[in-house]
């Protein structure tokens, strides 16, 4: 076992949730040498091409990782190990925080073709396709950016990516309505947390609608521009905003989140091409420490 290769440990939770191996067309590599591949690349941002002899052909590695991105492999393992960790109470329902990071995309990642990418021998589009492929102009150069919500344990609990130029305010109902957790002894996905936190670039009379229509109590803060708009349209204005401090200081939170998440260096440089496959890239890295509880 290599250095940031999978522990018995992790491995046993992960291993129920694979595909099964073979099938038609032969039977495939040893599923967990070939996730180490992908983990070693997902952690050093190496090309491809580059990967040590012992995980095998890289090409398989790659094709994989691909594979499982475009038909939604990572998305229902990450749901599946969301559901174990709930099963024996190690979420913290509590308080959900959303937040953004951007991630600088390397030149690399620029010169998608133009034609919409399919699921290898299948006539669908790959599940997180995007015509403009999560790359936007900014500041920086090409940028994408990460939408996520994170549970109290540091731990992601749903994700979205967008175009680095995007604001936040936006995309928070997008990625509230993936937050969706199995139960396996019966009963419908956990989709409501009991708190929501946020900065104050997610303060928008659309998102607090939102979250009262769903009964989810919430912490954020009013922008001066807001909190005086409020005040200078009088009773049409609406009741002032509640804000509790003590909540407030839990967003360090999902910002902790963001850190470990970009510990893995292909997920805080984007090298991908395709945005289903950097979409499995992230899905992959936050499985990974899901695995590490």
């Amino acid at each position: 076992m290599g250095r940031g290769d999978l522990t018995n440990r992790e491995w046993s939770l992960l291993e129920p949730h694979l595909p099964p191996s073979g099938g038609r067309g032969g039977r495939w590599n040893d599923h967990r040498t070939v996730v180490n591949g992908i983990l070693f690349r997902v952690r050093t941002g190496v090309p491809w091409r580059d990967l040590p002899e012992r995980y095998g052909s890289w090409k398989t590695v790659y094709e994989r990782h691909r594979r499982w991105s475009a038909d939604g492999t990572w998305d229902r393992i990450l749901h599946a190990v969301q559901a174990d960790a709930d099963l024996a109470g190690w979420i913290d329902w509590s308080m959900v925080g959303v937040d953004s990071t951007s991630c600088r995309a390397h030149q690399h990642a620029a010169g998608a073709r133009k034609t919409r990418p399919r699921v290898p021998k299948k006539r669908t589009t790959p599940r997180h396709h995007r015509p403009d492929e999560g790359l936007g102009r900014s500041r920086g150069g090409l940028t994408c950016k990460i939408h996520l919500a994170g549970e109290g344990g540091c731990r992601p609990m749903a994700l979205l990516l967008t175009p680095g130029q995007w604001g936040d305010a936006p995309q928070l109902i997008e990625v509230l309505g993936r937050i969706r957790v199995p139960r396996p002894l019966g009963g419908r996905p956990r989709t409501r947390p009991e708190h929501v936190s946020g900065d104050k670039a997610y303060s928008s009379r659309r998102n607090r609608r939102y979250l009262r229509r769903r009964h989810i109590r919430h912490t954020i803060p009013e922008p001066k521009d807001q909190r005086a708009n409020r005040r200078r349209r009088g009773k049409d204005g609406g009741r002032p905003t509640g804000f509790n401090p003590d909540h407030y200081r839990r967003r360090n939170e999902v910002e902790r989140t963001i850190n470990r998440l970009k510990n893995s260096r292909a997920v805080a440089t984007r090298y991908d091409k395709r945005a289903y496959v950097f979409h499995g890239t992230v899905t992959l890295a936050s499985i990974r420490l899901w695995l590490k509880r």
